[in-house]
Protein backbone atom coordinates (compact mmCIF):
# COMPACT_ATOMS: atom_id res chain seq x y z
CA UNK A 1 0.00 0.00 0.00
CA UNK A 2 0.88 3.90 -0.60
CA UNK A 3 2.20 5.92 2.12
CA UNK A 4 0.14 8.90 2.10
CA UNK A 5 1.17 12.31 3.61
CA UNK A 6 -2.13 12.83 5.81
CA UNK A 7 -2.14 16.84 7.37
CA UNK A 8 -4.36 16.88 10.72
CA UNK A 9 -6.29 20.29 9.58
CA UNK A 10 -8.65 20.27 12.62
CA UNK A 11 -9.66 18.80 15.96
CA UNK A 12 -12.92 19.31 17.35
CA UNK A 13 -13.21 18.32 21.28
CA UNK A 14 -15.96 18.96 23.80
CA UNK A 15 -15.27 19.32 27.57
CA UNK A 16 -18.30 18.66 30.30
CA UNK A 17 -16.94 20.25 33.40
CA UNK A 18 -20.07 20.13 35.06
CA UNK A 19 -19.75 23.11 36.88
CA UNK A 20 -21.28 26.25 36.39
CA UNK A 21 -19.22 29.09 34.42
CA UNK A 22 -20.06 33.03 35.02
CA UNK A 23 -19.56 34.11 31.30
CA UNK A 24 -19.43 37.98 32.14
CA UNK A 25 -16.19 36.92 33.95
CA UNK A 26 -14.16 35.91 30.98
CA UNK A 27 -14.35 38.95 29.07
CA UNK A 28 -11.19 40.16 27.58
CA UNK A 29 -9.28 41.45 24.28
CA UNK A 30 -9.38 37.65 22.89
CA UNK A 31 -13.10 36.88 23.60
CA UNK A 32 -16.34 37.89 22.12
CA UNK A 33 -19.89 37.71 24.08
CA UNK A 34 -22.75 39.20 22.58
CA UNK A 35 -25.81 36.77 24.34
CA UNK A 36 -28.48 37.90 21.90
CA UNK A 37 -26.77 36.21 18.78
CA UNK A 38 -25.40 33.81 20.08
CA UNK A 39 -25.57 31.91 24.18
CA UNK A 40 -21.47 31.44 24.85
CA UNK A 41 -18.09 33.45 24.94
CA UNK A 42 -16.20 32.74 22.07
CA UNK A 43 -12.07 32.39 22.97
CA UNK A 44 -9.50 33.18 20.26
CA UNK A 45 -6.30 31.69 21.26
CA UNK A 46 -2.81 32.42 19.16
CA UNK A 47 -0.68 29.64 19.80
CA UNK A 48 -1.95 26.90 19.34
CA UNK A 49 -4.45 28.83 16.92
CA UNK A 50 -8.02 27.80 18.12
CA UNK A 51 -10.87 28.96 19.11
CA UNK A 52 -13.52 27.93 22.28
CA UNK A 53 -17.05 28.08 22.84
CA UNK A 54 -17.80 28.68 26.25
CA UNK A 55 -21.16 27.72 27.60
CA UNK A 56 -22.54 28.65 31.20
CA UNK A 57 -23.35 25.28 31.75
CA UNK A 58 -19.50 23.79 31.88
CA UNK A 59 -19.89 22.50 28.08
CA UNK A 60 -16.96 23.97 25.91
CA UNK A 61 -16.23 23.09 22.58
CA UNK A 62 -12.31 23.78 21.13
CA UNK A 63 -12.00 23.44 17.48
CA UNK A 64 -8.39 24.27 15.16
CA UNK A 65 -6.20 22.57 16.94
CA UNK A 66 -3.73 20.17 13.88
CA UNK A 67 -2.56 17.79 16.97
CA UNK A 68 -3.28 16.07 20.32
CA UNK A 69 -0.64 18.18 21.33
CA UNK A 70 -2.11 21.12 20.42
CA UNK A 71 -5.55 20.20 21.59
CA UNK A 72 -3.67 19.78 25.31
CA UNK A 73 -2.39 23.33 25.38
CA UNK A 74 -5.43 24.73 24.17
CA UNK A 75 -7.03 23.04 27.12
CA UNK A 76 -4.60 24.36 29.30
CA UNK A 77 -4.94 27.65 28.48
CA UNK A 78 -8.98 27.15 28.72
CA UNK A 79 -8.87 26.06 32.60
CA UNK A 80 -6.04 29.02 33.14
CA UNK A 81 -9.17 31.49 31.56
CA UNK A 82 -11.36 29.70 33.78
CA UNK A 83 -9.36 29.50 36.94
CA UNK A 84 -8.67 33.24 36.98
CA UNK A 85 -12.78 33.63 36.42
CA UNK A 86 -12.99 31.68 40.14
CA UNK A 87 -14.00 28.42 37.91
CA UNK A 88 -12.98 25.35 40.07
CA UNK A 89 -11.89 22.71 37.49
CA UNK A 90 -13.26 19.13 38.56
CA UNK A 91 -10.87 16.20 38.72
CA UNK A 92 -12.65 14.43 36.62
CA UNK A 93 -13.87 16.23 33.55
CA UNK A 94 -14.19 14.59 30.39
CA UNK A 95 -12.79 15.20 26.98
CA UNK A 96 -14.32 13.92 24.06
CA UNK A 97 -13.17 13.84 20.49
CA UNK A 98 -15.87 14.70 18.06
CA UNK A 99 -14.19 15.21 14.64
CA UNK A 100 -11.14 14.82 12.69
CA UNK A 101 -10.66 16.72 9.57
CA UNK A 102 -7.32 15.97 7.52
CA UNK A 103 -6.33 16.04 4.04
CA UNK A 104 -3.96 13.93 1.60
CA UNK A 105 -2.97 14.29 -1.83
CA UNK A 106 -2.90 11.50 -3.95
CA UNK A 107 0.22 11.13 -7.03
CA UNK A 108 -2.17 10.85 -9.36
CA UNK A 109 -4.97 13.08 -10.53
CA UNK A 110 -8.91 11.33 -9.99
CA UNK A 111 -11.07 11.42 -12.49
CA UNK A 112 -14.70 12.58 -10.71
CA UNK A 113 -17.14 11.75 -13.49
CA UNK A 114 -15.77 8.21 -13.16
CA UNK A 115 -16.19 8.40 -9.28
CA UNK A 116 -19.55 9.93 -9.10
CA UNK A 117 -21.14 7.48 -11.42
CA UNK A 118 -19.03 3.81 -10.11
CA UNK A 119 -19.44 4.58 -6.57
CA UNK A 120 -22.82 4.50 -4.35
CA UNK A 121 -23.29 6.91 -2.06
CA UNK A 122 -21.71 10.19 -3.69
CA UNK A 123 -22.50 13.80 -4.45
CA UNK A 124 -21.26 15.79 -7.84
CA UNK A 125 -22.78 19.06 -9.10
CA UNK A 126 -19.86 20.22 -10.09
CA UNK A 127 -21.81 23.66 -11.29
CA UNK A 128 -22.23 23.67 -7.34
CA UNK A 129 -18.89 22.57 -6.08
CA UNK A 130 -15.68 21.28 -8.15
CA UNK A 131 -15.52 18.16 -5.74
CA UNK A 132 -17.62 14.86 -5.30
CA UNK A 133 -18.62 14.36 -1.88
CA UNK A 134 -18.47 10.41 -0.96
CA UNK A 135 -19.63 9.26 2.21
CA UNK A 136 -18.53 5.50 3.38
CA UNK A 137 -19.71 3.25 5.86
CA UNK A 138 -16.81 1.79 7.50
CA UNK A 139 -15.29 3.85 8.63
CA UNK A 140 -17.95 6.18 9.04
CA UNK A 141 -16.40 9.21 7.17
CA UNK A 142 -17.14 11.84 4.30
CA UNK A 143 -14.61 12.34 1.88
CA UNK A 144 -14.29 14.97 -0.87
CA UNK A 145 -12.17 14.21 -4.11
CA UNK A 146 -10.95 16.93 -6.23
CA UNK A 147 -9.43 16.33 -9.65
CA UNK A 148 -6.37 17.05 -8.76
CA UNK A 149 -5.85 14.24 -6.28
CA UNK A 150 -6.03 16.57 -3.14
CA UNK A 151 -8.70 14.55 -0.82
CA UNK A 152 -10.22 15.65 2.92
CA UNK A 153 -11.55 13.37 5.02
CA UNK A 154 -13.86 14.60 7.85
CA UNK A 155 -16.04 12.08 10.30
CA UNK A 156 -13.79 10.01 12.44
CA UNK A 157 -12.41 10.77 15.96
CA UNK A 158 -9.71 8.92 15.77
CA UNK A 159 -6.52 9.89 14.03
CA UNK A 160 -5.72 6.02 12.90
CA UNK A 161 -9.06 5.57 11.51
CA UNK A 162 -8.01 8.24 8.90
CA UNK A 163 -5.48 6.26 7.89
CA UNK A 164 -7.75 3.14 7.38
CA UNK A 165 -10.19 4.88 5.59
CA UNK A 166 -7.71 6.75 3.14
CA UNK A 167 -6.47 3.36 2.14
CA UNK A 168 -9.36 1.88 1.70
CA UNK A 169 -10.83 4.59 -0.35
CA UNK A 170 -7.54 4.02 -2.75
CA UNK A 171 -8.13 0.71 -3.20
CA UNK A 172 -11.77 1.16 -4.06
CA UNK A 173 -10.59 3.97 -6.78
CA UNK A 174 -7.95 1.87 -8.17
CA UNK A 175 -10.70 -0.75 -8.86
CA UNK A 176 -12.78 1.39 -10.73
CA UNK A 177 -9.77 2.79 -12.41
CA UNK A 178 -10.47 6.40 -11.92
CA UNK A 179 -7.05 7.64 -11.24
CA UNK A 180 -5.64 9.66 -14.22
CA UNK A 181 -2.02 11.20 -15.10
CA UNK A 182 -1.99 15.09 -14.24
Amino acid sequence: MTDFDIKVENIVASISLGVKVPLNKLLDENTEYEPEQFPGVVYRMDEPRAAALIFSSGKIVCTGTRSMQELKKAIRLIFRKLRKAGVKIPPNYKVEIQNIVASAKFEEGINLDKIAFELENTEYEPEQFPGVVYRMDEPKVAFLFFSSGKIVCTGTRKVEEIKKAIERVYKKLKEIKAFEKL
